[in-house]
C-alpha cells in the first residue's frame, strides 16, 4: 500500500482522564509546571492492527485532518513521523521498590538530598534526579537500561522532572502516586481466562514528526529535551490509540 494511501482513519472520542484531568492531582501538575501542557486524547480507529504496522498507523494519524484540528498543530501533516517501540510489560508498582533502598530515598519516601548540579535546563539537587539524569552518578546504576527503556520509568521520569518551573518533592510518594494512577488510566490490560494472569494490551510507541522541510515539529520545534515528548498507546483489541504528549515550558498554553 502506497505511503500516501491511508489505511487508518480516526475519530476523536469525548474522554477524561482522570489522572490527569480530575481535581486530586491538579495541584501536583501546577507545582511540576505541567499543568495543562501534559495532555492525553483518544481516538478510534476502523482498521485492524499488528504492531508491525506502527509506522503506518503514525503516519495516517498525523495526517489525519480530524486528529490534526484536536492536537492543534495548526493543520500540519507529517511528512515523516519518527516511530519507537517502548516496551511496557510492568504491571506493578513495586518495580520502583528499590527507590528505598536509603540511597535514593529512605523507607518513608523522603529523598535524600545532595549538592546542587547543572545539567542541560535541569537542576539536580537529590539523589532522585542523579538516579533520573547523571549517568556518572551511582544512584543512575539503580535501574538498568532495560528497566529505563520500560513505559512506566518513562512516566515516572517525565512527571518527576517536570516543567521548566519545576518546584521538586521532597518526597517520591506524589510521584509514584501520579504514576500509579496516569499509567492505569491509558493502558489496557487483559486477563488470561485459564490462569487469571493479567497481562499487558497496548502496544506503545515514542513519535517525532516532521513536516516538508524535516524541521522537527511535534511535539515541539526543540530537539533533544527529554520533557518535549509524545507517546502513542494503541489498544487493538478495541481499536483505540491514545496521544500523551507534553511540551516543556514555563506555564499553561
Amino acid at each position: 500500500m502506497a505511503d500516501n494511501v491511508p489505511k487508518f482513519s480516526f475519530l476523536p472520542l469525548a474522554k477524561t482522564f482522570d489522572s490527569l484531568e480530575g481535581k486530586e492531582f491538579q495541584e501536583h501538575y501546577l507545582k511540576w509546571s505541567m499543568k495543562e501542557r501534559i495532555k492525553a486524547k483518544l481516538f478510534s480507529f476502523d482498521q485492524s492492527f499488528q504492531a508491525y504496522e506502527k509506522d503506518k498507523l503514525a503516519q495516517d494519524f498525523f495526517r489525519d485532518p480530524k486528529v490534526l484540528s484536536v492536537l492543534g498543530t495548526s493543520g500540519t501533516k507529517a511528512a515523516k513521523v519518527d516511530v519507537k517501540v517502548v516496551p511496557c510489560t510492568s504491571l506493578s508498582m513495586a518495580f520502583f521498590d528499590k527507590l528505598f533502598n536509603g540511597e535514593i530515598a529512605r523507607e518513608s519516601g523522603e529523598i535524600k538530598k545532595c549538592f546542587d548540579e547543572f545539567m542541560n535546563e535541569f537542576t539536580i539537587s537529590d539523589n532522585l534526579r542523579q538516579m533520573l539524569l547523571n549517568e556518572d552518578s551511582d544512584m543512575y546504576c539503580e535501574f538498568s537500561e532495560s528497566e529505563r527503556e520500560e513505559f512506566l520509568f518513562r512516566v515516572f521520569s517525565h512527571l518527576c522532572l517536570g516543567g521548566r518551573l519545576c518546584q521538586y518533592e521532597d518526597n517520591v510518594n506524589p510521584y509514584l502516586d501520579v504514576t500509579k494512577a496516569l499509567y492505569k488510566d491509558i493502558i489496557s490490560v487483559q486477563k488470561n481466562p485459564e490462569t487469571k494472569e493479567l497481562s499487558i494490551l497496548s502496544h506503545v510507541f515514542q513519535v517525532h514528526c516532521y513536516d516538508e522541510d524535516d524541521s522537527l515539529y511535534f511535539p515541539s520545534t526543540n530537539r533533544g529535551q527529554p520533557q518535549d515528548f509524545a507517546y502513542l498507546v494503541v489498544d487493538p483489541l478495541k481499536r483505540t490509540v491514545v496521544c500523551l504528549y507534553h511540551t516543556f515550558g514555563s506555564g499553561a498554553f
